[in-house]
């Protein structure tokens, strides 16, 4: 972990698309702007969904990385 803050963690492992980006939606909706949520996906479709999904919604992509299979993503809600 590179020691970044975040406010709510999901976690979406074994989910496939499109549930992850549902469940972060979801997440988002019920967060401030500027709080911090923290994905960890296991969908490999996972990195390019995020990434749409943030351009899309204007929310910020902060951080997209892979550890052991697992992608975990940080995003600012807008």
């Amino acid at each position: 972990m590179n020691g970044m803050v975040f406010d709510v963690e999901l976690d979406v492992r074994q989910l496939a698309c499109p549930l992850p980006i549902l469940r972060a939606k979801k997440s988002l909706a019920a967060m401030s702007s500027g709080q911090v949520v923290r994905i960890v996906a296991t969908d490999n479709g996972s990195p390019k969904d995020f990434a749409e999904f943030c351009a899309k919604t204007g929310n910020e992509l902060l951080s997209s990385t892979e550890q052991s299979g697992e992608f975990i993503f940080l995003i600012r809600r807008r």
